[in-house]
């Protein structure tokens, strides 16, 4: 694990949004098409603005996908969907390809198989971003979930989530998929979630669920 340190969370964004720029254009020079995973939340969104706008990235050749999703529709405020629509789909990023995790069935079981096969195109993925709570959770792997296992150690792509304390059932990428990106980044910010990184450390990815991404990464961590 690399860990970068910031002295603000601003500075922080913008130099990631550019390292991630520059990678996404790297790995164009030499792929036809790019995949790049992101989180939902609100912690991602100033490295968003930082992208949208970058007009020097063939978004038309980048695909864009979500490591996780609430299983809720695009109109729900608790869409994950919704915020990349906002924030990172716009303006020169609007051209960029969305690969869907959420496929408007009832449950996430009823649209895993489809999900999936879209998934396996993007394979591995070239560029991720994640983040963590403060539980250490990663994408939709929490501690104490229904499927941990399976989505820590299992061979699907996909994996559907029920975890305590979340109102909605969840679909997440793999540790399995996560683990295979050829670029990986962690942005954190605050004291309690620099905390947690380094408990992460010391424990089990079935206690902490990031633990299992962390050898290869590279954590960005702010302050503020």
């Amino acid at each position: 694990m690399k860990l970068n340190e910031y002295p603000d969370a601003e500075m922080m964004m913008m130099d990631l949004g550019n390292t991630i720029a520059g990678e996404l254009e790297s790995h164009l020079l030499t792929n036809d098409s790019v995949s790049f995973a992101v989180p939902g939340g609100t912690t991602p969104g100033p490295i968003f603005d930082a992208l949208c706008g970058a007009k020097h990235i063939d978004w038309a050749r980048v695909h864009v996908m979500l490591t996780d999703e609430r299983w809720v529709p695009e109109t729900s405020e608790r869409s994950n969907t919704r915020l990349l629509r906002e924030r990172l789909l716009i303006d020169a990023a609007a051209a960029a390809i969305y690969v869907p995790l959420y496929g408007g069935t009832a449950t996430p079981e009823d649209s895993l198989a489809i999900l999936e096969a879209g998934l396996a195109h993007e394979l591995p993925l070239s560029v991720l971003l994640l983040g963590m709570g403060a539980d250490m959770h990663t994408a939709s792997i929490f501690p104490g979930a229904d499927k941990l296992d399976e989505a820590l150690h299992g061979d699907a792509l996909l994996v559907p989530m029920r975890a305590p304390g979340a109102p909605e059932p969840r679909i997440t990428l793999s540790a399995k998929v996560l683990k295979g990106a050829m670029s990986r980044h962690i942005v954190i910010i605050g004291t309690e979630k620099r905390e947690a990184l380094e408990r992460a450390k010391s424990l089990s990815p079935k206690e902490a669920p990031i633990a299992a991404l962390l050898a290869g990464s590279t954590v960005h961590w702010a302050e503020s």
